[in-house]
């Protein structure tokens, strides 16, 4: 068996019980198989990138779970079919990666100037390649005589 997570982005205007039955409904087929469920992870109301059925907003819900692939085939076809499910993604989970999403555990706006410098902020200014090959520009090159 292979552990999957799934993001699903549900609707903003569903009822919190038919948003459950979607949840629900995903966990009963991942039982039904002989699957574990793990973990789910209400994440809420969020404000989106770009409307998705003329929907500026939808409603965010992390499903942790280990089962067989042909049991995601079968939650993913069914997810396509609900009208409450605005998008959903499947991914396989790695091996000793943590339990709970990076992204749910990133530092809020207070705990951002405490970052150290390993992050990427604050560490200055690093030469790319834009920046060696404008200094490369700037000196002649020199041909050698034989």
């Amino acid at each position: 068996m292979t552990g999957y997570e799934i993001l699903l982005l549900l609707d903003p205007d569903l009822e919190e019980d038919r948003q459950g039955e979607v949840v629900t409904r995903t966990r009963e087929l991942v039982e039904k198989a002989g699957g574990s469920w793990d973990v789910h992870d209400v994440w809420g109301r969020r404000k989106l990138a770009y409307e998705i059925a003329h929907k500026g907003e939808g409603f965010y819900h992390l499903l942790q779970f280990t089962c067989e692939a042909g049991t995601l085939d079968e939650i993913s076809r069914v997810l396509r079919i609900d009208d409450g499910v605005l998008r959903h993604m499947a991914t396989r989970r790695i091996e000793g990666s943590p339990a709970r999403p990076v992204a749910v555990g990133a530092p809020t706006r207070e705990d951002a100037g405490t970052a150290s410098p390993t992050d990427g902020q604050g560490a200055g200014p690093v030469d790319g390649p834009a920046d060696v090959a404008a200094d490369a520009v700037d000196e002649p090159i020199e041909e050698e005589e034989e």
